[in-house]
């Protein structure tokens, strides 16, 4: 696979640095060529702003991938991040089967919940069909309360190794083949992420920065999604990530009212040289 083609599936917040405005740039700085499928356009993200548009792109979707059987377009790896609906999802699940290659990698980040909540607009329906999606996918990128709600596992602030194990092991019984799951903390100032790839636990660890952005797992899902196109193993993609994310956070943190978003963008080439 020497130029790989990814379709990756999200919202367009066209303020905001979260969504594809995130994935687009950090894909494409991995050396990858990246095809959009926008599910929705706003004018902002909805963490903080008031009064942004919205425009649901759920109708137009069977015809882009319509259009895209009928010139043979076909996509190394399908990546999907925020979804609006049910509807959506399995359109998702159509484009799984019926647009990517043979060995086609497919890719869930299940952003639908944080801080032991769903996010507004989100229920019990959607969740449901998170989890059959996420029973389709090669990875899954949940956080910890996306992973709770996909597994029926009661959230906890404080746990252990043991916690996490169960948790995984459910994952990967509703057909997840490899999991990578950000924001793991088992001591105080510190987290990291589990890669839990063909039932083998590993794990990274970094300094837990006391800052925190909107658009960070946008970002780590999306330079996971670069580096294991590269050619990265799982963990090496899942620690360049984490690494790429903290370089972002420290440049937010130099700017005192950069509040909407992770200052990425000068940061770039810190992912392009971890990839080399």
């Amino acid at each position: 696979m020497t130029y790989p083609k990814i379709l990756t599936v999200q919202d367009i917040s066209c303020v905001g640095q979260c969504s594809l405005t995130v994935a687009l740039p950090v894909i494409s700085a991995c050396g990858v060529e990246t095809c959009v499928l926008p599910s929705a356009v706003l004018s902002t993200h909805t963490a903080g702003f008031s009064g942004y548009t919205f425009r649901d792109l759920t109708e137009d979707m069977p015809a882009i991938k319509e259009h895209w059987k009928k010139e043979q377009i076909a996509f190394n790896a399908i990546y999907t991040g925020y979804l609006g609906s049910t509807r959506q999802i399995d359109y998702v699940a159509d484009l799984f089967a019926e647009v990517g290659t043979d060995t086609c990698l497919k890719i869930v980040d299940p952003a639908m919940a944080d801080n032991g909540k769903l996010y507004v607009g989100f229920d019990a329906a959607f969740v449901e069909a998170m989890k059959g999606l996420c029973g389709k996918a090669d990875y899954v990128i949940p956080n910890l309360t996306e992973a709770c709600f996909l597994t029926d596992t009661q959230h906890k602030t404080e746990y252990d190794r043991a916690y996490i194990d169960q948790i995984l092991e459910k994952l990967t019984a509703l057909g997840c083949k490899n999991v990578i799951f950000t924001g793991i903390s088992y001591a105080p100032g510190r987290t990291g992420v589990v890669v839990f790839e063909q039932g083998v636990y590993s794990y990274y660890e970094h300094e837990k920065l006391d800052n925190s952005c909107h658009g960070t797992g946008d970002i780590y899902a999306s330079a996971f999604v670069g580096a294991l196109m590269r050619g990265k193993t799982a963990y090496d993609a899942a620690r360049i990530a984490a690494e790429f994310v903290l370089a972002c956070m420290r440049e937010t943190a130099r700017e005192e009212n950069h509040w909407y978003g992770a200052k990425f963008e000068p940061v770039l080439g810190k992912l392009i040289q971890a990839l080399e």
